[in-house]
């Protein structure tokens, strides 16, 4: 699990845009030409975070998010949790050692807030074969019934300019959404903003937004995707300028930062 935008904000502007197309896969805008879109999720819809541990979803919840080994809530629009850009704590044996990131000194670079092993993003080859696991997950969602999919992490070349580039990420999630998109998914985009003007260029079809209100980023979010965003606040704060300027637009929860499943320690839900 991570939640990189609670302790890190996107800062790196957004760089001249790539062809999305690698190793013959074409980008989202062109493989999906004249086919039906994914549905996103509803407006203004109740919304639970529950990418911690899922559980029964309170009343009034029209959309879930949950993590990819998690079944879908009965009867709701459910997002499909996948960890893309990196590797979950512990996880670096599940990759072959060239896809996880290097330094200069030839040591696995790594998120240390979450202990996650960045993912070498930065070649066609290297983003196909990524995109090829990944995939297998995003495989998994739609067999399972998930609606969309929320690839995390978007923003890590973010937290390491020296290595990779936005250009890279947005090819990369490019594959994802378009191999989504052919299994029936909607795509969300996870944090970003600077690269939310972006989203007809790299297939994504709303945004999960953490903090977006405690930042002031929401309207960057709603320029790209109008009322398709949905909002994850971590502090009271958040939730009051979320709901204050967004509440009658946007599915707005707080949760608390380790997204706890209901009746576990430190478990915290609230809404506007």
């Amino acid at each position: 699990m991570s939640l990189n935008h609670v302790v890190r904000r996107c800062t790196a502007a957004a760089v001249a845009c790539v062809a999305a197309a690698a190793a013959g896969l074409l980008a989202p805008s062109t493989a999906s030409a004249g086919a039906v879109a994914p549905a996103p999720p509803p407006s203004r819809a109740g919304f639970d975070y529950q990418i911690g541990g899922a559980y029964t979803p309170p009343a009034g919840v029209g959309i879930v998010s949950r993590d990819h080994k998690a079944a879908p809530a009965p009867g709701l629009y459910n997002l499909c949790y996948v960890n893309a850009f990196q590797a979950q704590p512990g996880a670096e044996g599940e990759w072959d050692r060239d896809l996880l990131l290097r330094d200069g000194n030839g040591d696995v670079v790594y998120d240390g807030a979450w202990g996650e092993a960045v993912l070498d993003i930065r070649t066609a080859d290297k983003r196909r074969r990524i995109a090829a696991k990944v995939n297998g997950w995003i495989d998994g969602c739609a067999a399972k019934g998930f609606q969309a999919v929320e690839p995390d992490n978007y923003d890590t070349y973010t937290r390491f300019p020296a290595h990779l580039k936005a250009s890279h990420a947005k090819a990369f999630v490019s594959l994802l959404s378009a191999h989504a998109h052919a299994k029936g998914l909607a795509v969300a985009q996870k944090n970003t903003p600077d690269l939310a003007a972006a989203h007809e260029e790299t297939g994504l079809d709303f945004a999960v937004a953490e903090e977006c209100g405690q930042w002031d980023e929401c309207d960057r979010y709603t320029a790209a995707y109008g009322d398709h965003v949905l909002v994850v606040e971590y502090s009271a704060a958040g939730l009051r300028k979320a709901c204050a300027g967004w509440g009658d637009r946007l599915s707005i929860v707080r949760r608390d930062v380790g997204v706890a499943p209901a009746g576990a320690d430190g478990y915290l839900r609230r809404t506007c």
